[in-house]
């Protein structure tokens, strides 16, 4: 069991995995696969009987913790800009998507024919990212102005790249979503900083 300092922060370390994982496609072109298979398949836990149950395990953060402590800690010199205006982003667009009724319903029913589609095809058949990526194109994307993703344009102009960026961009709307449905606002992430940090920290103690 983890505690309940942890489990509030669950879903906004999803952000911020995922926003990690974007800008490690975008400029290295790797990622760590274990976090990109966790935030992957988030999307698909649609029906969780817990939170940590969307991510499967606390060490499948593990990347999202440290990334929302770099963040969040004042000492720390790797803040970075590009990822805090990612996350900024994901934050926005789930707000508009929640406020749309029709583009929730839309993203239901498309996530539902990706799980049924699983029932006749791997995890990782290409077939599941495209698939994704394109719920984002057409359900999550015309919400809001586009999020820019900077990065090295050999890697962006492939399309299996271009693939996962839109699909870890739905990966963090979906943890943006979790985030709200268990209480979580922009406005704490200003104001309740160091309970934040201190459960991500706790997290990765945890973790290590």
């Amino acid at each position: 069991m983890i505690s309940k300092e942890i489990e509030a922060q669950l879903a906004l370390a999803g952000v911020c995995q995922a926003a990690a994982l974007v800008q490690g496609v975008a400029r290295k072109g790797n990622i760590d696969e274990t976090a990109y298979e966790s935030s992957i398949s988030s999307i698909l836990v649609t029906a969780p009987e817990n939170t940590q149950q969307v991510y499967g395990s606390l060490n499948n953060l593990s990347l999202g913790f440290a990334t929302l402590c770099s963040q969040l800690d004042g000492k720390s010199k790797k803040k970075d800009a590009e990822i805090t205006r990612y996350v900024a982003s994901i934050l926005s667009l789930e707000r508009k998507l929640s406020a749309n009724a029709k583009a929730m319903d839309q993203l239901g029913e498309r996530i539902s024919h990706v799980q049924r589609q699983l029932a006749h095809v791997e995890f990782e058949n290409r077939q599941n990212l495209a698939s994704l990526a394109s719920i984002y194109s057409d359900v999550i994307s015309p919400l809001a102005p586009k999020i820019q993703v900077a990065g090295n344009p050999s890697n962006l102009s492939l399309e299996s790249n271009q693939q996962k960026v839109r699909a870890l961009l739905l990966a963090g709307v979906r943890s943006a979503v979790l985030w709200r449905q268990m209480g979580g606002k922009r406005r704490h992430i200003l104001f309740n900083r160091k309970s934040i940090l201190a459960a991500a920290k706790q997290a990765l103690r945890v973790i290590n």
